[in-house]
This record gives structure tokens, C-alpha cells and sequence, in this order.
């Protein structure tokens, strides 16, 4: 069966019989109907294997193959035939098939009326303009590219990528092409620091491969004799002998041939008019021209310490030769003092935290300093104020007495330093330093003061007429402690470049740099046996160093956070006490450096400590702001044997 196709009012049937039955597919029922009735009139319908299409219109009846037909308003019907057809002269079309299809006879069915419901109209959809589509950015032309032509009779290309393009180029427009390139801008740039930068690497070349003296004074001859300066500020030797070679590569390069044939020529002829003088290098001393006062300074220092060292001398030799000296014996004895050590007092020192203190040459006397900038006299061993300094304007960081009278100085962040008397009155004022003060000491003599700062330099001070005698530099960083040795000899000076230098006053050498630890050196000592030095720094250690041995003789695990002063016993030397932020204060023995006491009492950290002459007495401050007293248990028995 075929597929019925309807177009507005048109109608299509299609009998198909076969087998001695038949089927009619038809889309109109009147139609259908009246298609039969006329098969029947007609005396269609016999036979098997028949096939007849029947298309009725009321005007006309066409043939038609196809069996499609389309009808117009006129109800006009277009009839399809398969094989032939006869029109009659009653305006019928009868269409005889080669099969006869024989079709039974069928009542005529009445079809029922049907109204079609009336549709309302469906508004129009808004007419929805269409994206205009954006017009799509022309491809770039490439340009053919164009092999270079293969190197003949074994010739090698080394030229570069440009090039090559350029000869190229010139090749295409001789072959007569009229299309030219041109060149962006950074291209050019490009091709400009290419050229550059072969133009660098063959003057280097030219400059390698010239003979350029290695001597330094032959370089500065022959730059002399070539017009140009002989050195440069901060060139060495080896920038002077780079920038004349690329001196001679340039004037070889610029065809300058004669200028520089003529300055061998020069040399060759100065070389031969002297040909035994050797070139020596020449040695320039580095000092710095001192006053007279200096040198007179020097002078009473050599004087003094020749005598305290002599004392010295003669005093061990007496020790070691004399039987009935038992140096054992007193070195226990003494470290049993030591070891009897107990808080004896504790007195609140001042409103700020205390930076500093210091024993009078007789022990009767302590002085303190604080942050507040404000000094302070004790009375040993009540404690009891005796009197106030005032003058700093900057916190005061370290207080010292004279060995040898009633004058004390101190050192303040305002660069100065200051001379008291015990009554309290200012004698005079130490200004010179850049930066803020660390530690200060008196010399054994008591006629110098020596003032270490965080400008990187200390200095040495007339105490009489407060002249600065010696600027001394060598550390670099900030100089923090300072100690004069007993014989008052030597000088040492620690720092924050983790160094302790000895310094010879006499001469103002630097005989020793100390080397070992690895963090800021904050504390430094003297030993009275002479020989010995202790430091101690932000590493926790304390060190002992033998000036014979110019080496650490031991290194003492001092504390458990950094150990801010040192100082042996003055009278001997049998023992050596520390303090550290740990807040707490040892004791160490000066034999073996063994602890022999632990002071142990501060709430806060322990900035500075001092002894008194005969090791009876420590006394110790910190930054809570309390000043302690550490005294021997036998204190007051020996004192009473020694009344008796």
C-alpha cells in the first residue's frame, strides 16, 4: 500500500486485490462509497491478482500514475491509474487494470455528521530578530616560505637567521619578485643587540689574545704612557689590569696601532735604561700621629706597670721557693670562703632596673647606677644610701670606682661619661663618643679611664684634665666590655663581633685577637695572676684564655641564657664569679674551673656584680631592681680572730 498524501480537500484511493479478495484504502467515506457503487455498475471486480484505482470528482475524472492527487477549492480530484485509461462520454473515466479485482458487494454506510470545533486564532509569535553573526577576522597571509639553497663545493653557512633572510630577500627580488618585507621595530632591536653583543665577544677575543704585563707596576706605566688614569677609586689590581687590556683591544680595534706600538716602544726603552733596578713593593706604614700627651701618657704607663709587674714576679717567686708557703692550702682555704657564700642583704636599689655596680678600693662603699640615669652610694655592709648622683639625661649603663681614691665615674646612652666625688658633685664630663656608652674601668693607677662604646671604638681619658689621650678602633662591631690588666700593661676589649681583643698601651698594638665565641662577647676580665683572661657572652659560656699560650685554655658551660659580667677575686685570683640572665650569680674556681657556688636569689636577670678586695663579699644587681649582698659565713669569726 502506498502512503496516502493529502493537500487541502484532495482524495486518493488505492484498490489492491489479490487472492481473490480485495482491499481499498480510502481516505473519504462519501468518496468511498461512491467508488463502489460505480465498480459495481460498471462490472469491475473479477478476476485475481486485479488492481483498479478509483478517483471520483464531480466535474472531471483524470488518470494519474502516480496516484497522488492534489484538488483546489473547486473540489477538483485528480485520479492516478497504474497502467491505461478510457475516458467515456459521460465525463467518467474508467480505468481497466490487467488483473480483474472482484469486489464484493457493500451496503452503503451512512457517516455519521460531524462539526469540526471551531479553533480560535492563535496569535502571531513576535518575529524574533536573528543574531547577526560577527563577521570573522581575516586570516594572516602567510609568506611562502623559502628554502635556503643548499651550500655548494662544501661552503659552510655560519651566518645568522637575519642574514640568511636578508640574502635570501635579495635573491627572491633578483628572480624578479616585487614583494618586500619589512622589519618591526622590535626586530630591529633585536638584530641591534645581536650585533652588540658579537661586537663584545670579538673585542674580548682581540683582548685575549694580547700580551697585557701582570705586574701592577707595569700596568700603571703603561696605562700612564697610553694617556690614561692609573687607577680608579676602588679598583684593584686585577680591574686595573682588566681595564688595560680592554684599552689595547679598543685601539687595536680602531686602527690606533702606532699609539700603542709607541708605548712599547717607551717601555722597552725605560725597561732598558734601567736594567738592574728591581721593582719592590713598597710599604706603607698605617698609623695615626698621636699628641704629647699621649706619649707622656705612655710613658707613665710603662713606668707603672714595669714596677707592678716586677712585684709580681718577685711575690709568685716567693710563693713557689718559700717552704712555708702552701699555695694549695690557701687556694682551699680561699675557696672555702667562697663556697660559705649566703645572702647576707637585699635592699631595693632605685625605681628602674639596675644596670651596674661597683666596690670602693677599701670595700666600705658600693655604688649602683639604674636605668632612671640616676647613681647611687651604699654603705657596706648596712646599705644604706649615703647619697645620689644626678646629671645624665640618658640611662646610665655602668658605674666604676677609682682604685685609688673616693672617685667614681659612670657611663651613660647620652655618649658621655662622668667623674664623681662621694659627696655627690660632678667633677668633670668625658665627651667625645659618637654613639652610646657600654662599660667603663679605671686604670690600676687611677689616673686613666678607659670608656668602651657602641661607635665600634674605645678611648683612653686623662682622669685630671679630661683630655682624650687614645681613640682606639679594631672591633667591628659595637665594643662593650672592657678590663686593665694589674700591671696596667695591657688593655682588653670585647665585643659584638664576637671577639676579645689585648691591647699593648704602651705601644698601642693589638697583640691578641681571641677567638672562639660564636655569639656577642659581653663581659671581660683580668686575673691577678697575670696570665690568665676571662670572657663571657650570649653563647652561655664563659672562657678562660692563657695569654702565654695565646689560646682557650677552657671553656666553662656557664649558665643556661647569657652570661652579662665576669670578674676573678682581686686580691689572688682563686676564684671567679659570673652572672647571667639566668638570674643567678656562680662561683668557679680559678684551679680547675669547677662550680663552687650557685647565688641564687634574683627574680629577675643579673646584670652586673662586683667583689670586694679580700673575696669576703659579692654583691649583685638586677633588673628587679634590687641590690644583694653575698657574704661569707666566716666573715665574722675572721674579723673577730684578727681583733683578738
Amino acid at each position: 500500500m502506498k502512503k496516502v498524501g493529502k493537500k487541502s480537500s484532495g482524495i486518493l484511493c488505492e484498490f489492491v486485490g489479490g487472492g481473490g479478495g480485495g482491499q481499498l484504502d480510502c481516505v473519504d467515506l462519501d468518496l468511498y462509497r461512491y467508488g463502489l457503487t460505480r465498480l459495481v455498475a460498471e462490472g469491475y471486480g473479477n478476476g485475481d491478482n486485479e488492481k483498479a484505482a478509483i478517483l471520483h470528482t464531480p466535474g472531471q475524472l483524470q488518470p494519474s500514475i502516480s496516484g497522488i492527487m492534489d484538488v483546489d477549492e473547486e473540489n477538483t480530484v485528480t485520479a492516478s491509474v497504474a497502467d491505461s485509461s478510457t475516458v467515456g462520454a459521460d465525463d467518467q473515466t474508467v480505468v481497466p487494470a490487467i488483473d480483474t479485482i472482484s469486489v464484493q458487494p457493500v451496503q452503503p454506510i451512512i457517516a455519521p455528521l460531524i462539526t469540526t470545533p471551531v479553533v480560535p486564532p492563535i496569535a502571531p509569535l513576535p518575529a524574533v530578530p536573528l543574531p547577526v553573526p560577527r563577521p570573522l577576522a581575516p586570516l594572516p597571509v602567510r609568506p611562502p616560505i623559502i628554502r635556503p639553497p643548499l651550500a655548494q663545493n662544501g661552503d659552510l653557512r655560519t651566518s645568522d637567521s637575519d642574514s640568511d633572510q636578508d640574502e635570501l630577500g635579495s635573491g627572491h627580488g633578483a628572480a624578479g619578485e616585487s614583494q618586500e618585507y619589512e622589519i618591526s621595530e622590535e626586530s630591529r632591536l633585536v638584530r641591534e643587540r645581536q650585533e652588540k653583543a658579537m661586537q663584545e665577544l670579538l673585542m674580548k677575543r682581540r683582548a685575549a689574545a694580547l700580551a697585557v704585563p701582570t705586574n701592577d707596576g707595569s700596568v700603571r706605566a703603561r696605562l700612564r704612557r697610553l694617556g690614561e688614569p692609573i687607577t680608579l677609586f676602588g679598583e684593584r689590581e686585577m680591574e686595573r689590569r682588566d681595564r688595560l687590556r680592554m684599552l689595547m683591544a679598543k685601539l687595536d680595534a680602531e686602527g690606533q696601532l702606532e699609539r700603542l706600538m709607541k708605548a712599547h716602544e717607551d717601555e722597552e726603552a725605560a725597561a732598558a735604561a734601567a736594567p738592574t733596578e728591581m721593582e719592590e713593593d713598597i710599604q706603607y706604614p698605617f698609623y695615626t700621629e698621636g699628641s704629647q700627651a699621649l706619649l707622656e701618657a705612655r710613658k707613665e704607663i710603662a713606668k707603672y706597670s714595669i714596677v707592678k709587674s716586677a712585684l709580681r714576679l718577685h711575690r709568685a717567686r716567693r710563693k713557689q721557693d718559700d717552704p712555708d708557703e702552701d699555695l694549695d692550702a690557701e687556694t682551699d682555704w680561699s675557696l672555702k670562703q667562697a663556697a660559705s657564700l649566703v645572702l647576707d642583704c637585699s635592699e631595693i636599689g632605685d625605681d628602674r632596673p639596675l644596670s651596674g655596680c661597683s666596690f670602693s678600693h677599701d670595700g666600705k662603699m658600693l655604688a649602683t647606677c639604674a636605668l632612671s640615669g640616676v647613681a647611687k652610694l651604699w654603705s657596706v655592709p648596712e646599705v644604706k644610701k649615703v647619697t645620689t648622683l644626678k646629671g645624665h639625661t640618658e640611662r646610665a649603663t655602668d658605674i666604676a670606682f677609682s682604685p685609688t681614691g673616693y672617685h667614681l665615674a659612670t657611663a651613660s646612652a647620652d655618649r658621655t661619661a662622668r667623674l664623681w666625688n662621694t659627696e655627690g658633685s660632678a667633677q668633670r664630663t668625658f665627651e667625645g663618643h659618637l654613639d652610646r656608652l657600654a662599660r667603663i674601668a679605671f686604670h690600676p693607677s687611677g689616673k686613666y679611664l678607659g670608656t668602651a662604646s657602641f661607635d665600634k671604638t674605645w678611648r683612653l681619658w686623662d682622669v685630671e684634665t679630661g683630655e682624650e689621650l687614645l681613640l682606639q678602633e679594631g672591633h667591628s662591631r659595637s665594643v662593650y666590655g672592657l678590663s686593665f690588666h694589674h700591671d696596667g700593661s695591657l688593655a682588653a676589649s670585647c665585643g659584638l663581633d664576637s671577639l676579645a681583643r689585648v691591647w699593648d698601651l704602651r705601644s698601642g698594638r693589638s697583640i691578641l685577637a681571641l677567638e672562639g665565641h660564636v655569639k656577642p662577647v659581653i663581659g671581660v676580665s683580668f686575673s691577678p695572676n697575670g696570665y690568665h683572661l676571662a670572657t663571657g657572652g650570649e653563647d652561655n659560656t664563659c672562657r678562660i684564655w692563657d695569654l702565654r699560650k695565646r689560646k682557650s685554655l677552657y671553656i666553662i658551660p656557664a649558665h643556661s641564657n647569657l652570661v652579662s659580667q665576669v670578674k676573678f677575686e682581686p686580691q689572688e685570683g682563686y676564684f671567679l664569679v659570673t652572672s647571667s640572665y639566668d638570674m643567678t650569680a656562680k662561683v668557679w674556681s680559678s684551679r680547675d674551673f669547677k662550680p663552687v657556688r650557685t647565688l641564687s636569689g634574683h627574680e629577675a636577670k643579673v646584670t652586673s656584680l662586683d667583689v670586694v678586695g679580700d673575696g669576703q663579699c659579692v654583691a649583685t644587681v638586677s633588673h628587679d631592681r634590687t641590690i644583694k649582698l653575698w657574704s661569707s659565713k666566716d666573715n665574722e669569726k675572721v674579723k673577730t680572730m684578727d681583733i683578738d
